[in-house]
């Protein structure tokens, strides 16, 4: 029903992707992406880690040496990002309230105003990083929640929500589904 409200477009990822670790990041640069703004929980790590593994700070590095600026754009606190955040030293924006638009027109203006053409949002829920990405005209590529059991309350509320879209997503259109190999993420 929330889907009737809101602009179902809003909904669908430009790509979807089981793990932050499958995608190609050169064909994003080809596309023209420059930016890259991150999820933190379940999209980088679970709720219940703190801080970036190895193979984490070997994905940083990488994006680095191919001339992304990444930004991790989180709605938790302030002190769990930015131990997160540090340890990798990149830019991150806590509390963001996503999937207002408060959050993401701070991180334009950290990243010095660049085409929204330009920036991707790499997240892992439908209901705040999918719709707050493609209300913003970023380019969305949703991942699978790393481990779901950890998740707070509302995290779990937004899920409920998102099966609903997904539910309506297929039915109404099938061939995008497909196309998001969405049927292997649910």
């Amino acid at each position: 029903m929330i889907e009737w409200f809101l602009k179902r477009k809003y909904f669908y990822p430009n790509q979807y992707v089981k793990t932050i670790f499958d995608i190609d990041f050169a064909r994003l640069k080809d596309q023209g992406i420059q930016y890259l703004l991150v999820d933190l929980d379940n999209t980088l790590i679970p709720y219940d880690e703190t801080i970036a593994n190895e193979r984490i700070k070997n994905l940083f590095e990488s994006l680095n040496n191919h001339g992304f600026k990444v930004l991790i754009i989180s709605n938790n606190k302030e002190e769990r990002v930015k131990i997160f955040s540090e340890d990798l030293d990149v830019q991150y924006i806590y509390s963001a309230k996503k999937p207002l638009k408060t959050g993401f027109k701070k991180a334009m203006r950290i990243l010095g105003y660049p085409s929204h053409s330009e920036v991707a949002l790499i997240g892992d829920q439908f209901m705040t990083d999918v719709y707050g990405g493609n209300r913003m005209g970023f380019y969305t590529i949703v991942v699978d929640a790393i481990k779901r059991k950890s998740e707070k309350w509302y995290t779990k509320f937004n899920r409920r929500l998102e099966q609903r879209v997904l539910k309506r997503l297929k039915r109404t259109d099938p061939s995008y589904y497909q196309k998001l190999k969405l049927e292997e993420k649910r």
